[in-house]
């Protein structure tokens, strides 16, 4: 019988626009693009150029730091660009896709007869091992990273999150196989919800987690499984990224398909599509938005993603919703905050909404108040369900005081489970990006 798991501390957010169980159907992207920013740590290094032909599987680009780490493309076709930003950074490798999809054959293999080392040498062949994260840091791993233990958290419980029951139809033998071949690797734990029917799951230590957002966080789930200490390495895993490595053991094959769930207030009809990493984010929006007023589109969750600026976005590697909300630019609210007002939430119950038990709102992108000194009010420990004190650790990061910082747990945390925190601060801190900061300056100092 699966071990449950109850957290106490944390908050959901009911919000309007969730996708419905049902499959719309996507036109073919005609152009895809992979970002390397997708995989937080990489210093990419192309490998290819434009005009050249690929199939799918075939990399586009290594980790510079580590050239075994490759990184393949979704779609066979034609490279027709490197997009580079300031200082010839890599912000995008485009590939135009053929009309007739062929895909570099890797050979089928059984992950249950397959040793840890070759497993993950079969990842790095085919150009997924970067879809590999581990703790400390929150980055895209290396195989010289060797893990203690691999995180797999099936439940998504952030506003909005798509289910991954539904993702996991049709998909559940793929799932397995990824399941079983990381077993060999190192100790596998995976993370799912109270009602999720995944507890006969095989070669993996399977943990029902109960209790409000963010229950789902690997972060959270690692802190009351298996605590990171300093000189420890764990793995984690999006669940979606085991589906390709079990689709890549079952066929030979690197198939990134991945159901997305189009979802927010914003959206016409919110549902699912079935769309491969690197799809413009354009083409999922197509016709599915509401014209009554200025969005901003997300690519990955409302709480974690990040807005796709100027319509130019591709699906990310690690996004499982393309979120669209107000942007609240035009709002013109008379007494502004001081207004006893039912049509918007409230942590605090500041207003008279939280009488109304899980309604659902319809938020916007606003901040609503201007950065300001931190406040020590506890408002953290409240959304925080892991053994840290975060307002703490946000000061040490702040400080840039590197000894403080790690004996306040930073080895633990990822930017995600700041999320929560960063809606309820009232300092109104960029603290998802504090925290990033903190953890490269620490990774650089041990580098």
């Amino acid at each position: 019988m699966a071990n449950v798991i109850r957290i106490r501390k944390g908050l959901d957010i009911h919000l309007q626009g969730r996708a419905i169980e049902q499959k719309r159907s996507l036109k073919p992207a005609g152009e895809l693009a992979l970002v390397p920013d997708d995989f937080v740590g990489v210093v990419p290094k192309v490998v290819v150029k434009e005009g050249d032909k690929v199939q799918a599987g075939d990399a586009l680009f290594v980790n510079k730091q580590c050239p075994d780490v490759k990184f393949a493309s979704p779609v066979s076709g034609t490279v027709t660009a490197v997009v580079r930003g300031e200082r010839r950074k890599v912000l995008a490798v485009k590939v135009k896709a053929d009309a007739e999809q062929s895909f570099h054959d890797y050979g089928k293999r059984n992950a249950a007869s397959l040793s840890g080392d070759e497993v993950v040498r079969a990842l790095l062949e085919a150009g997924l091992f970067g879809y590999i994260d581990q703790l400390p840091y929150a980055v895209s791993t290396t195989p010289e990273q060797k893990p203690k233990a691999i995180f797999v958290s099936a439940l998504r419980d952030k506003p909005l999150a798509s289910d991954f029951e539904f993702e996991l139809k049709g998909n559940e033998q793929d799932f397995q196989t990824g399941l079983t071949a990381l077993s060999k690797v190192a100790k596998t734990y995976v993370g799912i919800g109270a009602n999720e029917q995944l507890s006969g799951l095989k070669d993996v230590e399977v943990n029902v987690f109960s209790g409000p957002c963010p229950a789902g966080n690997v972060g959270v789930q690692v802190n009351h499984l298996d605590p990171v200490n300093k000189g420890e390495v764990v793995w984690t895993v999006d669940p979606t990224a085991v589906i390709f490595f079990g689709r890549l053991f079952n066929s030979g094959r690197v198939d990134l398909r991945r159901v997305v769930a189009l979802c927010g207030s914003e959206v016409k009809q919110p549902a699912y599509v079935e769309a491969l990493v690197g799809t413009p984010i354009s083409a999922i929006t197509e016709g599915q938005l509401k014209d009554e007023r200025k969005q901003r589109v997300v690519n990955g969750n409302v709480l974690t993603g990040r807005p796709v600026v100027g319509g130019e976005g591709y699906l990310g590697a690690h996004s499982s919703e393309v979120t669209v909300i107000p942007e609240g630019d035009d709002a013109d609210e008379m007494l502004g905050w001081i207004m006893p007002r039912t049509k918007q939430f409230s942590a605090s119950r500041s207003y008279f909404s939280w009488l109304f038990g899980k309604k659902e709102y319809a938020l916007d992108a606003r901040v609503k108040g201007g950065e300001r000194h931190i406040i020590m009010s506890g408002e953290y420990d409240r959304v925080l369900p892991m053994d840290i004190y975060g307002e703490y650790l946000i000061k040490a990061i702040i400080a840039g005081d590197i000894d403080k910082m790690e004996q306040l747990g930073i080895y633990e945390v990822s930017p995600e489970d700041f999320a929560l925190a960063e809606f309820v601060d009232s300092s109104k801190l960029e603290l998802q990006r504090m925290v990033r900061e903190g953890l490269d300056m620490l990774r650089k100092e041990n580098a």
